[in-house]
């Protein structure tokens, strides 16, 4: 096998842990073609990411699908792949518009690259990290959708933080997800958090969600919505060809990066 780079070995080390559940690094250096330091340092910046727990010997799977993780199966922080991701998604937006933002890093990330020739934007979120990261922006109208704090994710939901979004129509909405699956659509790891997201997707133009490829074929706790209820995905190019064509053939819009 050809020298892969960290993110292709660690898509595969992903892979083997979705299928097993456990992974050994004996058996990972055979299969991938390099050392056993080399399989140690993925596993180190995998646990890191909260995807797997190292043990003597391998890793194995650090969340079930109902763990409240604000960033169940993600990539590095602000890795390339999610960089691209939030980049595209920026693009859609435009002046005069009314956005949805969830909670989540992400959304967050994205927060921060609203272009600053923007002069007439409102911007709708249950995430306080959001609000504050568009605090200083001057072309920027914050509205924070109200509710219970959920510390873990700095973010607002349930009682109350769905009932604002009632009341609003917006142009599009930019969502993150745990999870992205052909079946069971869009989820998350919260269902609080899937509450107020099922709302932003329901009273909005257009639905946006934001996935890195760590997150599909994964299935979380609570649904969002159903593939055929999202107008597009914008996602890396190393997510599951197959998975991308069922999501084409659903109608959805798919923009790999």
């Amino acid at each position: 096998m050809p020298s892969l780079k960290a993110a292709e070995r660690q898509k595969l080390i992903l892979s083997s842990l979705k299928d097993e559940g456990r992974v050994s690094i004996d058996k990972l250096v055979d299969e991938i073609g390099v050392s056993a330091v080399t399989i140690r340092s993925d596993l180190a910046q995998l646990e890191q990411s909260h995807v797997l727990r190292r043990i003597r010997g391998g890793a194995i799977a650090a969340f079930p699908s109902r763990q409240d993780s604000a960033d169940q199966l993600a990539l590095p922080a602000h890795s390339k792949e999610k960089e691209k991701i939030v980049e595209a998604a920026a693009s859609m937006i435009h002046d005069g518009e009314t956005v949805f933002l969830s909670s989540g890093p992400m959304p967050e990330l994205l927060a921060s690259r609203v272009p600053d020739n923007m002069t007439d934007l409102v911007v709708v979120t249950n995430s306080i990290n959001v609000a504050r990261i568009l605090a200083d922006h001057d072309g920027v109208t914050v509205i924070v959708t109200g509710g219970t704090l959920r510390p873990k994710g700095s973010s607002l939901v349930a009682p109350l933080g769905d009932v604002l979004l009632q009341e609003i129509n917006a142009d599009l909405a930019l969502l993150g997800a745990s999870g992205v699956h052909e079946s069971r659509g869009f989820t998350s790891s919260s269902w609080a958090e899937a509450e107020v997201a099922k709302e932003m997707a329901r009273a909005a133009k257009r639905v946006v969600f934001m996935a890195d490829y760590t997150r599909i074929n994964h299935i979380a706790s609570a649904r969002i919505v159903e593939l055929e209820r999202v107008d597009a995905l914008v996602t890396d190019k190393s997510a599951p060809a197959d998975f991308l064509r069922v999501a084409r053939k659903k109608g959805i819009e798919v923009i790999t990066v």
